[in-house]
């Protein structure tokens, strides 16, 4: 599952196909939203915020938590599937 923790309006510029956006402002009260038997891909601008969010849900006993490398520029520039706008 690929998890988008930018805030809304960067996520309607550009995202990764198939995210689900649970921005980093409000991730802590919505992280138990996520489900604990699937590995989380965790995905942010460029892997900042993302490997924060990562980390609290390691922190929270998540085991299968990455986070992609790069983020959303690096998953663009690869020619990922992505959508455009809102």
């Amino acid at each position: 599952m690929l998890v988008d923790v930018r805030e809304q309006n960067e996520f309607d510029e550009v995202h990764a196909e198939g995210a689900q956006l649970i921005a980093l402002s409000e991730f802590e009260g919505r992280a138990a939203e996520l489900p604990r038997d699937r590995e989380l891909v965790m995905i942010c601008r460029s892997g900042a915020r993302s490997a924060r969010a990562g980390q609290y849900l390691l922190d929270q006993g998540y085991s299968r938590v990455v986070n992609l490398a790069g983020g959303t520029l690096a998953w663009v520039d690869a020619g990922l599937p992505s959508v455009r706008g809102g």
